[in-house]
């Protein structure tokens, strides 16, 4: 899918509007009009194809480009506020690619690594981020972070991506995998840790890398 024609008055409107602040753009959308539909694609395609990248890899493109196609077609029964908009256009991204890897009839394999040799990690739902998530932003460039993200089981690395990257709270992240806040959670603090493994051993880290 292209992206939506638009000038310089675009690109003010877009830096006008955080992901979070984007109810009057869905609302004006819903009344036909385009110019607040390139507002919420500008906005969220950023995000969606980071998210994508990880479930997919280089096909993320392809793929949000569904998402957007299918997110048109349903703006107009869509029933709440820019934050859940930003959480439906996550949920449809996340249907799209995960209908991909069914084409692919292929999982990303595990990593077996015992738990008594992985650092601890707060718990997601009351003490925030492990501060992996800054050492590996510290450590690697955005892409290098995501391609590690990717290598964890699909599960952890959605929760990951989610909440840590996308910034989501467990309960948004919840709406947007379909699962309960604790699954989320538990799935957060897992690939916390395998990640915390891969950024605390530098020559595994290079391996997977390749």
């Amino acid at each position: 899918m292209s992206e939506p024609v638009g000038g310089e008055d675009d690109a003010a409107g877009t830096r006008r509007h955080s992901r979070g602040e984007l109810t009057a753009e869905v609302r004006a959308a819903q009344q036909g009009d385009e110019q607040a539909f390139r507002v919420l694609y500008r906005t969220l395609t950023p995000e969606l194809l980071r998210y994508a990248g990880v479930i997919v890899g280089q096909d993320a493109e392809d793929v949000v480009a569904e998402a957007w196609l299918q997110v048109a077609r349903d703006v107009m029964r869509f029933d709440g506020d820019g934050p859940a908009f930003r959480r439906f256009a996550l949920a449809v991204t996340r249907n799209r690619a995960r209908d991909l890897v069914r084409r692919r009839r292929r999982r990303v394999p595990e990593v077996t690594v015992p738990w008594d040799e992985l650092p601890e990690s707060r718990d997601p739902l009351t003490g925030g981020v492990p501060d992996v998530a800054e050492t590996a932003g510290a450590r690697f460039s955005a892409q290098e972070v995501l391609e590690l993200i990717g290598t964890l089981p699909e599960p952890q690395a959605e929760a990951v991506v989610l909440r840590v990257l996308l910034d989501l709270d467990t309960k948004g992240a919840a709406q947007v995998l379909g699962k309960r806040p604790g699954a989320v959670a538990m799935a957060l603090s897992r690939g916390l840790k395998r990640l915390a493994h891969l950024v605390e051993r530098p020559a595994e880290t290079a391996a997977v890398r390749r």
